[in-house]
C-alpha cells in the first residue's frame, strides 16, 4: 500500500470530477496463484461470488482464500465510478473505488453468513474512509452485493454486529452496503499478494467484538 500520503481525498468525488474511464482491460492471471482455480467466470455453476471491502485488500485476500468453501479470490476495485481503473488512479482517491475482494464460495461448504462472520470480526466498520493508518476512500468498509437475499442478510449482519460493536464501547458502522455494480480486477502483481511475497504487508486488525446472528 502507498504510505505517508495524508493528503487524499477523504470523500468520493463527484462523477465530473472523477478520472476518465479507461479503454483498457487490466491484464491479470485467470488462475488462482495459490490454488489454480479460475477468478474469472466461468466457474462451475453451483458457485457463488460475494464481494467485501476492509481496507488494503492484501491481507483481506488472504483471509478469504483460506477459509474452507472458497473456491477462489481476486483482488480489484468497487464501489466507484471510473471504469478500469488502475492502482494509481485508486489510490489518489479519483475514482470512487474502494479496494475489495472477490469471493468465489460454495454455498454447500460454507454460507454467505459466514463469510460476513470473518468479514465483520477482521477490520474495523467504524472508521469510515480508513483503516488503521491506511487513510484515504479506497480503504472504507464495504459489502457489495451480488442478489437480493445478500442484500437482506448484509443489512441484518449490520444491526447484528452494531450491538456487539456498542458492547465493545465501539461507535456507529460506517460501512457501505450497496449492489455491486461492476468489479474491476486489480492488476496481476495485486492477485494473491501474501502467497507471492510472505513478508508483504498486512493491515488486518479486528475490534475484538463476535458476530454471532440472532437465531
Amino acid at each position: 500500500m502507498l504510505f505517508g500520503a495524508t493528503t487524499r481525498p477523504l470523500a468520493i468525488p463527484a462523477a465530473d470530477d472523477a478520472i476518465p474511464d479507461r479503454a483498457e482491460v487490466m491484464r491479470f492471471s485467470p488462475q488462482h496463484f495459490v490454488n489454480g482455480n479460475p477468478i474469472v467466470d466461468p466457474v462451475p455453476e453451483h458457485i457463488q461470488k460475494a464481494v467485501f471491502g476492509m481496507g488494503c485488500f492484501w491481507g483481506a485476500e488472504r483471509l478469504f482464500w483460506e477459509l474452507p468453501g472458497v473456491f477462489s479470490t481476486a483482488a480489484g476495485y468497487a464501489g466507484g465510478i471510473t471504469a478500469n481503473p488502475t492502482y494509481e488512479d485508486v489510490c489518489s482517491g479519483m475514482t470512487g473505488h474502494t479496494e475489495v475482494v472477490l469471493v468465489y464460495f460454495d454455498p454447500d461448504k460454507i454460507s454467505y453468513g459466514e463469510l460476513l462472520k470473518a468479514f465483520w470480526e477482521s477490520h474495523d466498520p467504524t472508521q469510515g474512509m480508513q483503516q488503521g493508518n491506511d487513510r484515504g476512500t479506497q480503504y472504507r468498509s464495504g459489502i457489495y452485493t451480488t442478489n437480493a437475499q445478500q442484500a437482506e442478510i448484509a443489512e441484518q449482519s449490520r444491526a447484528e454486529f452494531q450491538q456487539a460493536l456498542n458492547d465493545k464501547g465501539y461507535g456507529n458502522i460506517t460501512t457501505e452496503i450497496a449492489e455491486l455494480d461492476k468489479f474491476f480486477y486489480a492488476e496481476d502483481y495485486h492477485q494473491q499478494y501474501l502467497a507471492k511475497n510472505p513478508a508483504g504487508y498486512c493491515g488486518l486488525a479486528g475490534t475484538g467484538a463476535c458476530y454471532a446472528p440472532a437465531k
